[in-house]
């Protein structure tokens, strides 16, 4: 469902940069009005992200609380595949491979997220 939906917002977007780069130079006044149609987009995709438990945290960035730290994904990702503590952020991502990721990065906690109920349809 997040993949889903952010797909749609950002095929949104693509088409209103398409719009401007046209007419950039020619219409600034125009130029603005998408702009501002565009941060209306991403606003409500990240009002949609936060609907489904999840936490914007940039352009098509969504973290999920695994309690002891975060799910990390971003679109394109096919499923959330990465995991970070909590002071890490989007640099400290750690690739889930199979298992589970540890505080100091070996493999122990937390489970695969798409076993782990964190994401009933991704």
């Amino acid at each position: 469902m997040v993949l889903r939906i952010t797909k749609q917002y950002a095929a949104r977007v693509q088409q209103m940069i398409q719009r401007m780069d046209a007419i950039q130079g020619k219409n600034a006044d125009a130029v603005n009005t998408l702009e501002d149609q565009v941060n209306d987009i991403v606003h409500e995709w990240q009002q949609k992200m936060e609907k489904l438990g999840a936490h914007p945290k940039g352009l098509w960035l969504a973290d999920f609380d695994s309690g002891d730290g975060y799910y990390c994904w971003k679109f394109p990702e096919e499923s959330i595949e990465y995991w970070h503590r909590y002071s890490d952020g989007f640099s400290g991502r750690i690739r889930i491979l199979g298992g589970s990721v540890g505080t100091n990065g070996e493999q122990s906690r937390p489970a695969d997220a798409k076993n782990s109920g964190v994401v009933q349809e991704f």
